[in-house]
């Protein structure tokens, strides 16, 4: 069997699968050009080369691996047509994901940007504004792997806990779940809003200005998921109204983030260029997801983390 990679792993991960019978080919998918592309393979672990392709050419392809999380760039209806298994990282990321919403949560309680300008302006200047996580509701929508690491990391300062998800079902290390279409009640119970849905036709500007101005005004939100679940300009306007006390971003509906954006220029607003899923122990995870799934193809056991066209995640 052969499959294709996009980044190289390595001689000794490679060799592990080719162990398996696999024939190994590694190009990537930034530079290559469709004359040269390989159709003819079994497998294919890729990110997002699918503008460059033509799905149509493949005639063995049996599994697409992607090394993401989401996958609402994929061509579904091509992958539908041809019967092909899309599995994605779910999972892979989710604990350095978890750790970022943690460290956002203490630059916002400990007025971390002021402490830094002062530390730079060698500005000697006790703030008595500071608070504490203890005590306070941090609201998770989403209850998925990133959440759940999120959540379980909280459970030790003592906050309190809330997910909300499509039915309301109850998930580990959540003191409460409810259906997202309880926004109107639960939202202005928020210190802390993190959105960490998927993005799907009913998630998509899921987060308006009506929706952003039922927190409260002291509240602080965080996006680690994807950047057209909010509406960007109303962001931008409840932030300047003062209806919200700030944000945490790392995705955008425009990526790299125009330089003309006025989230730069908002000392209450922390940006990140797309970071929270990298860590030194990135790829040793993707791996081991990928290994298994090409074991578990060649084997023809059940697939893991195969995804739902239709459902979106």
């Amino acid at each position: 069997m052969k499959a294709l990679f996009s980044v190289d792993y390595g001689k000794e991960k490679f060799d592990k699968l080719r162990e398996l019978g696999y024939e190994i080919q590694v190009i990537d998918e930034k530079t290559i050009r469709e004359e040269d592309f390989p159709y003819d393979v079994d497998a294919y672990v890729c990110f997002d080369p699918f503008y460059k392709i033509d799905m149509d050419k493949f005639e063995h392809l049996k599994l697409l691996q992607l090394t993401s999380i989401g996958f609402d760039f994929v061509p579904k209806d091509k992958i539908r047509q041809k019967k092909i298994v899309l599995t994605n990282n779910k999972g892979g990321y989710s604990i350095p994901m978890g750790e970022f919403i943690v460290f956002n949560l203490l630059q916002f309680a400990k007025n971390n940007r002021k402490l830094m300008k002062q530390q730079e302006e060698k500005r000697w200047k006790q703030d008595f504004t500071l608070t504490e996580l203890y005590g306070k509701s941090v609201i998770f929508l989403g209850t998925g792997t990133i959440s759940t690491e999120g959540a379980k990391r909280l459970q030790g300062f003592g906050m309190r806990v809330i997910g909300m998800n499509t039915k309301g079902t109850a998930q580990e290390y959540f003191d409460e779940v409810y259906p997202l279409e309880q926004y109107k009640e639960i939202f202005p119970k928020a210190d802390y809003l993190i959105c960490v849905l998927p993005l799907t036709d009913s998630t998509r500007y899921f987060l308006d200005k009506e929706k952003l101005s039922l927190l409260p005004a002291h509240a602080n939100f965080i996006n680690v998921s994807r950047g057209p679940l909010v509406k960007e300009a109303d962001l931008v306007e409840v932030l300047r109204e003062g209806r919200i006390a700030g944000a945490a971003l790392d995705v955008f509906e425009v990526e790299p983030l125009p330089e003309d954006s006025p989230l730069w220029e908002m000392e209450q607003v922390y940006l990140y260029p797309h970071t929270t899923w990298i860590s030194e122990a990135m790829n040793d995870r993707r791996f081991e997801l990928i290994y298994e799934n090409l074991r578990r193809l060649k084997d023809g056991q059940e697939l893991k983390n195969v995804v739902n066209l239709d459902r979106g995640y």
